[in-house]
């Protein structure tokens, strides 16, 4: 589970400081044909085995960056064995949100600092495209290791996160190999462009729409349609007030994908140890709703 620690803080940004010229406009330009060669296979049109193809690498990706990127690599939600991890980390890299590493360790800052000036996606503090998206070509580049210890020390993530590139390069050359433009474009580039802005959504939409169950300290909140956009990852504040769960929806009505996911595969053998939220985190939400009633 990510801490709090005695490391100095990440910088401080604020919506004023925020400049134009300063993104990294060689990587954004990148991130913006993407979405364009998406939407033109998308106005082109292509035949119905490409959009099967499209739809199943949304989902698929999606779950390695929410059991893979999140749960386990950010919070050590659950465990797995070292070749399933890596199996985790290059299907997730595939979705072109860079390394395992850099990922998890942005995300550990993140949850020490919601919603403050250091925050590296608030849109309290830098606004809605910045948190959604910008933050990602503000000189963020670099992977702070020193936030991710546990996984650093596994050389085959440490070079999978320095080559991120090739896990989204095979798969975009595989499907130009099978499935031709249509492959690339839809198979390939518009089911990444859905698969970045879903995920973006929970760092921007979730903590600006939805209800708030706990009293966090920053604006996480749980949103229902968020949460089946992204298998589970919805239920945010319920994860901002507890965060080595690998079930982020608390109760039963509360749709989490990913949680039934893991236990399918915690049956099968690939992952063990899931954790769960303990008793008195029921009881604070039940004092919750008392102190709203009243």
């Amino acid at each position: 589970m990510a801490t709090p620690d005695s490391r100095p803080p990440p910088r401080r940004l604020t919506r004023a400081q925020i400049r134009w010229r300063d993104y990294e406009w060689a990587s954004m330009g990148i991130f913006w044909a993407v979405h364009v060669g998406g939407f033109v296979g998308v106005i082109l049109g292509a035949p119905w085995s490409v959009w099967l193809t499209c739809i199943a690498l949304y989902w698929i990706r999606m779950f390695a960056i929410t059991a893979g990127y999140h749960r386990y690599f950010s919070h050590r939600s659950f465990k797995t064995s070292r070749w399933f991890q890596f199996v985790l980390a290059f299907v997730a890299e595939t979705s072109s949100q860079r390394g395992v590493l850099w990922w998890a360790a942005h995300h550990r800052a993140h949850h020490q600092y919601s919603d403050t000036e250091y925050d590296v996606h608030s849109p309290r503090q830098t606004g809605f495209f910045f948190a959604h998206c910008g933050w990602i070509y503000y000189g963020s580049e670099e992977t702070d290791l020193a936030r991710i210890p546990d996984f650093a020390r596994y050389p085959e993530l440490v070079w999978l996160n320095r080559w991120w590139v090739v896990p989204p390069v095979l798969l975009a050359a595989a499907l130009f190999a099978l499935q031709g433009w249509p492959g690339l474009l839809v198979g390939f580039m518009f089911s990444t462009v859905l698969t970045w802005h879903a995920t973006f959504t929970i760092n921007s939409l979730t903590h600006l729409w939805g209800s708030r169950r706990y009293r966090t300290g920053d604006d996480s909140r749980n949103n229902l349609w968020l949460a089946l956009l992204t298998m589970g990852e919805g239920w945010h504040n319920n994860h901002h007030h507890y965060m080595s769960s690998a079930r982020q929806g608390f109760y039963w009505w509360e749709i989490d994908v990913t949680y039934y996911l893991l236990r399918f595969l915690e049956k099968v053998g690939l992952v063990r140890d899931l954790r769960a939220p303990p008793e008195r985190v029921y009881r604070e939400a039940q004092a919750a709703r008392q102190d709203r009633a009243a």
